[in-house]
Order: structure tokens, then sequence, then C-alpha cells
């Protein structure tokens, strides 16, 4: 809809035109490997691990079952790619490589070990690819657990034994893993979730893993441990936790158990540091003389046009770049509400990416409809402005706000 081909002749419309001349463009292959590289989750790096260095590595061993992965990176519902760069491919064009799959696919029922162990202890670093494919999560086909299939496990940790460099373990799957074993090995420096990242993709992870590229891409979802999927059925997909089953809720805004990696997690080469400079710690919400609320305790209002409307605010933050890295740096806003109504522990206001240079500052700005944006659904499903302390949270800035009428 959005282009124009409901409007009439598409021919006369602005992409009505469109044909092969315009497919495998070379600014459409590059828009492939910039859609991949912003979405690489950088989400642990040991001090003094990536990004590598193409000018100190003089060998770079790459396993693992993804690691030559072609049509794996592309997805459910993909199109035909005018070529397809594998993990192996885009760092072979960086740096000399040495390669072993070390399972005979994802499903990895018997690790090969004695091959990918040589080619590993021998390298000045080591690139693991491991983790998911359409033969083990699509349509119709879910996972039986969330740990990495069969022996990968097994192989990564063998593989982290006997690397004598920093190891990079570099995931490719549609949803989240409990890698818990990973992120607390210390001979696996460092970890990088790209999903599947599409034709382009062992050009981005490349570029990442050697610097050309400051990572800055979030997680869109919680990484649960095991145990979460061994407490939770599938078929129950209640947000709200119940204490009487012990059912634990779902997502970032209800659950609040051990998770692998948090809802937005995600760091970079940069260290951002924010700053506050503009909220309000008062708002009142303007009622009519009759309203019911103005003689009792209310504990939250109605949503409601007669008191919603031009209801809003502005919240203004500072961003820091204090390393020496350009990057981008993507900032959440989020909200608690007051413990009424079995409310969500936090809630995502919004989101804004802002491009920085090293050592440079910027502003983000948000502007905040209360009613929208800071309301809840009570247990019978209206949705309630709810009165009382509420808390902006930035990162590891929290701000009180107080909504009142």
């Amino acid at each position: 809809m959005r282009l124009g081909f409901f409007d009439g002749d598409p021919s006369k419309q602005a992409y009505g035109n469109l044909g092969p001349k315009d497919v495998c463009t070379a600014s459409n292959q590059e828009l492939a490997r910039e859609a991949a590289r912003q979405g690489i989750v950088l989400l642990k790096n040991k001090p003094g691990s990536l990004p590598l260095s193409a000018k100190a590595i003089k060998s770079l061993a790459v396993i693992g079952p993804n690691a030559n992965a072609t049509k794996t990176m592309l997805g459910n519902y993909e199109g035909t790619p005018c070529k397809i760069t594998s993990p192996l491919q885009g760092l072979t064009a960086l740096v000399p490589t040495s390669y072993a799959s070390g399972c005979d696919n994802v499903q990895c029922i018997s690790a090969q070990l004695d091959d990918a162990k040589n080619v590993a202890s021998s390298a000045d670093a080591t690139v693991l690819v491991v983790g998911a494919s359409l033969a083990i999560e699509a349509e119709s086909l879910d996972r039986v657990n969330i740990f990495l299939p069969g022996q990968q496990q097994l192989l990564v940790t063998e593989i982290a034994k006997v690397s004598k460099g920093p190891v990079i373990l570099v995931i490719m799957s549609g949803g989240g893993m409990d890698v818990s074993f990973a992120k607390t090995n210390n001979k696996i420096s460092s970890i990088l979730w790209v999903g599947y990242p599409g034709e382009a993709g062992g050009a981005a992870i490349a570029d990442v893993i050697f610097g050309f590229h400051n990572p800055s891409g979030r997680l869109p979802m919680t990484w649960y441990p095991q145990s979460y999927v061994d407490k939770v059925p599938m078929t129950n997909m209640n947000m709200r936790p119940d204490p009487k089953t012990g059912y634990p809720g779902r997502s970032y805004r209800f659950y609040k158990g051990k998770t692998v990696f948090p809802f937005g997690d995600g760091i970079s080469y940069s260290t951002m540091e924010h700053e506050l400079v503009k909220a309000p710690q008062l708002v009142s919400v303007p009622l009519a003389e009759d309203h019911v609320c103005r003689s009792l305790e209310c504990k939250s209002l109605d949503v409601a046009d007669e008191h919603c409307q031009n209801l809003s605010f502005d919240v203004h933050l500072r961003v820091k770049n204090t390393g020496k890295m350009s990057g981008s740096h993507t900032v959440f806003l989020f909200f608690s509400p007051p413990d009424v109504h079995n409310a969500p522990q936090k809630h995502l206001v919004g989101f804004e990416k802002v491009f920085l240079a090293g050592k440079s500052e910027g502003f983000v700005r948000f502007k905040v409809d209360v009613c929208k944006d800071l309301s809840v659904v009570d247990e019978l499903g209206n949705r309630k402005v709810v009165l009382g302390q509420h808390w902006l949270h930035v990162g590891d800035l929290k701000h009180p706000l107080g909504v009142r009428i």
C-alpha cells in the first residue's frame, strides 16, 4: 500500500517500473550488508577480545556447523538472493583462515573434535559459528529445547579449551538459546547473536568481528534458561505470573526470574553514558469537578478523551560516546507504574537510535503521551492511568514521576 500499488496504474507510480535491472545493484547489495550489520547483537566481550585486528591476525580458525552456512542465513519467507556470502567467506576475505565444520549439520549428533581442535590450537584466534537452522526451527517445527542442538555445546567447550587466542562464539538462530555455559566460560571471550542475517550475513559478521562496524543491535526478546522452558507449557500464553500455580509469567514486562540475556541487551565497542536533561517530576490529570475520583480515593483513572487530550510531556537526554570508536546507540525509555492492577514491572515507552562519533555527544528526545504510553490494562481488560509514583528508566538512570489528579 505504501508503495502506491493501489493508487491506479502501477507504471505511473514511483515504484511501478522496478524490474530485473534494479535487482542485485551495488547499492542494494550494500543495503543487505548494512541491514545485517545493524542486526548483529554483541552479548559478551572481554577486554582485549573484539574487535580483532586484521593486521595482527595471521591465522584464524573458523569452526562450527554454521561456519560455512549459506541458505541457512536466509531464514523463512526468503527470496532468491543474488549471491550468498557465508561467514567463512566473509572472514577469509580479510585474513587467512583454516576451517573445520566440527559437526555434519546443526543437529550435531556426533561432534568431530579432532580436526577442529587441531585447527583451533594453532590459530591466533577462533570463531565458532553455531546455532540452529530451518531443520530444527521453522513453521510447524518447534525446537524440543533451547540448548545448542546435539553436541554443539561439547564442541564449543572443547575448542575453547585448546584455543590459544580469543574465542568468539557466533550464534545463528531465530530465537533465544540457553548458552549460560558460554556466558560464564572465561575461555570464551565474546558472544555474538546474528539471527538469520541474510545474503550478506557472512560479510557483516566479518565487519563486526574486525571492527569495520561498531555493533549496535539489541535483543528483541528475553533469552530464558532451559529451566524456564521446562516449567512453562508452550500453550500457556498468559503474560502475568500466577503465584497459585507457580507460573512465572512471560516477557521482560512480567517475568522476574533468572535470564540468560534480558530483552534489549546488547553492547558495543564504545561506552555510552546517559544524562537526563529534561523530564517532569509531576503530571496532573485534569478532571471535571463532578468526577467521582474527586471525592473517592481512586487508584487509577479510565483512559478517556475528556482528560487525555494534550496530556503529554517531553523527556530530553544527553548521550555521550566516551570511547574512541564511532557508532550507533539505541536509547530505550522504560516506565515502571505503581503496583496495582497486576501492572507490569516495567514497560517500553519508546526507543531512538543516535549515531555518535568517538568522544562526542548528542541529544535524544521522547514525547510521552500519558494516557497512551503510561497506561496499563486492569484485571477486566480496561485501560487505566494509574495514580501515584511512577519511574522512568533509561539505562542505569531512574527518574521519579508522580501522576495525580
